[in-house]
């Protein structure tokens, strides 16, 4: 179970040796407290680790935070620097700073959700999250003792969001910089929205806590929304239409009220996409995010594809691994659920990439040819591939087509008025995942996805089984000609790799047997192997708000009957379907509760009633005059 990033609020972190972690600490490391004045004069509360050991000057590696920097207190240190691999850089003297932003928890002033960055500040006032850093990091380097004048920056989610705007800061000092499932763009890919699509589950767990206000500067948390259901289907189908939870929340979340008033992509939204602004980027860059991200997947792959386009001579890097949100810092990311990764991947990410990263760029140790442009974790066959960009050169962007009879296949149609159809009935969406859950879970994102395959209002297409390998590397893209008697509806296109029958997980998939054998008795297993046949892994999901295929800035109605063009991209892959195996395609109109109920009546849904919501009938066509098909990025 997973409380959305709410494990950096709490700091929920374990010590790999409870008794003597502290004294190790203490007796190499020193914890100071500093009221930082920005140069609009407000102060933001700092945590500083100083290493005792002055033989050598030590550089530091900083993150900001909304989750609170705590423990507070010079005296009590806290048990992430031993409970992680942040150990690491004790081990080589680094000096780690944590902060809390601009309003929140201990700093003063006035907290903005993805503070928009100001390209041409013309005094003290033009604040922003880059000045903020700026600041910040001039106070270090000329007041913290024995440091090497070289700074990192690095965070995970919302801290990747600080990380990106701490690389726009330009300040001399700061040398690498390390954006990890970073919050980059809220309405088309990221956390809050896909697609133009609500993502009520994540929106209002989060923000029914983490947006409540705080007057004053504070080291008390505050509690969220008590759920009187704890069945996540149940709890959201039963509250209605989004206006409910407006309710819910009451009046003093400020950002929900701001995201509820702008139901399009408009200005107020373009200002906080983070790639807006990626030019003339000084620092390194490392590009972190995991494949199975169900949060900020979107902002690793595209922040990368930003600087690349707009900060040509950045040194810019990418790292995509087999990971949910996080992972390869609270996991060691040897699997998912029920599908398997082979290895520790999080472990060998952490020592052979980010580590010899910054000891490159802040101690000069080491070499920066190591690290390729792109690292990127290829499931399927389980092995990390170094590619000289990415998307990588040598992809064949070829379309594979939905015929009659649940079959797919690179030919294109040759029949005339084909389509499947299906019901989509907002008083029974398809839920995303056939177990009731109190909160999302990160499993679903490699789900067995045969209980949806079974429901009458889920198209199946599937190739025949598989003679060779075919591995998938880039951008997906869903081309569908579809025809609704409704005014709008939503589409969920699902990549799945569907498992031959009698397929077993061994100890060669597993780096752990031990785990393995354990994870398999759980589930009822005899014999000495995980059983997975004819499993149906989801490999890549997305979502399409419909009145949005057009144009996200302005929605338009469908014509009831008529045959209209949804196009959409889905999230990067890099997977491969083996031999043996089928590739599957799901088509849906309802992903629930990830993703709000589209009444399938064209209006403003954050303010709709129960009226609104109508069945729809959905038609799919895969004829010769209409050919719907997803795009496969085929790796030659």
């Amino acid at each position: 179970m997973k409380k959305l990033i709410f494990f950096l609020i709490i700091f929920i972190w374990k010590f790999s040796s409870a008794d003597e972690t502290p004294a190790w600490i203490k007796e190499n490391y020193i914890k100071k407290e500093y009221k930082i004045a920005m140069r609009d004069g407000i102060k933001l509360f700092t945590t500083v680790y100083i290493p005792k050991n002055a033989k050598e000057k030590s550089p530091i590696l900083m993150t900001r935070s909304p989750y609170s920097c705590a423990p507070y207190g010079e005296n009590e240190y806290s048990p992430r620097l031993w409970g992680t691999y942040w150990r690491e850089y004790l081990k080589e003297d680094y000096i780690i700073v944590v902060q809390d932003v601009r309003g929140r928890w201990m700093s003063e002033g006035e907290f903005v959700d993805v503070r928009p960055h100001i390209e041409n500040k013309k005094s003290k006032k033009d604040i922003d999250e880059s000045t903020d850093t700026y600041d910040t990091i001039d106070w270090l380097v000329k007041n913290i003792p024995n440091n090497n004048g070289n700074v990192g920056v690095f965070g995970i989610s919302y801290p990747g969001f600080y990380s990106t705007m701490a690389a726009l800061s330009n300040h001399p000092a700061l040398k690498a910089v390390s954006p990890q499932a970073p919050v980059t763009e809220w309405f088309l890919g990221d956390d809050f929205h896909h697609n133009g699509a609500f993502m009520i589950m994540d929106a209002f767990h989060f923000y029914s806590g983490f947006g409540l206000p705080r007057p004053k500067p504070t080291t008390v948390g505050r509690k969220g929304f008590q759920y009187p259901i704890l069945d996540n289907y149940k709890f959201y189908l039963e509250t209605g239409p989004i206006k409910n939870f407006t309710k819910l929340m009451g009046d003093s979340i400020k950002f929900w009220n701001d995201l509820i008033a702008h139901p399009n992509y408009d200005d107020w939204w373009k200002a906080r996409d983070a790639r807006r602004v990626c030019k003339n980027v000084k620092p390194a860059m490392l590009i972190v995010g995991g494949l199975f991200d169900a949060e900020d997947c979107y902002g690793a792959w595209n922040l990368y594809k930003a600087i690349e386009q707009q900060s040509k001579t950045t040194n810019n890097k990418l790292v995509m691994g087999p990971w949910i949100h996080g992972g390869w810092s609270r996991t060691n990311g040897s699997n998912l659920g029920n599908i398997r990764f082979g290895s520790k991947t999080a472990d060998f990410y952490q020592q052979t990439i980010e580590i010899p990263f910054f000891n490159y760029y802040l101690k000069n140790k080491g070499s920066a040819e190591q690290i390729a442009e792109a690292s990127v974790f290829v499931t399927g066959i389980n092995e990390w591939r170094k590619f000289g960009s990415w998307p990588p050169n040598g992809v064949d962007n070829k379309p594979i087509y939905l015929h009659d009879k649940n079959k797919l296949s690179f030919s294109a149609p040759e029949t005339s008025n084909s389509y499947s159809q299906y019901t989509s009935d907002p008083a029974k969406p398809v839920p995303y995942t056939d177990q009731p859950h109190q909160y999302r879970t990160n499993e679903y994102m490699t789900d067995d996805q045969r209980f949806a395959a079974q429901r009458p209002d889920v198209l199946v297409f599937e190739t025949e089984v598989l003679k060779e390998n075919m591995t998938l590397a880039g951008v997906l893209t869903a081309n569908l000609k579809v025809a609704i008697s409704s005014t709008d509806a939503d589409f969920v296109v699902k990549v799945i790799d569907v498992f031959p029958a009698n397929f077993k997980y061994d100890s060669s998939y597993c780096c752990d047997a031990a785990e393995l054998t354990q994870h398999w008795r759980q589930q009822g297993g005899k014999g000495g192997n995980y059983l997975m046949d004819n499993y149906q892994m989801l490999v890549r999901g997305e979502i399409m708000r419909g009145k949005f295929r057009n144009s996200f800035e302005k929605p338009e109605a469908f014509k009831p009957g008529e045959v209209t063009t949804v196009k959409f991209d889905l999230p990067d892959i890099a997977h491969t379907f083996q031999a043996g195996h089928k590739l599957m395609i799901q088509i849906q109109s309802s992903w629930f509760p990830i993703a709000d109920r589209n009444p399938q009546t064209f209006c403003d849904i954050y303010h709709c009633d129960e009226k609104d919501f109508v069945k729809s009938d959905i038609k799919v066509y895969h004829d010769k005059q209409n050919a719907s098909s997803i795009t496969l990025p085929i790796l030659k």
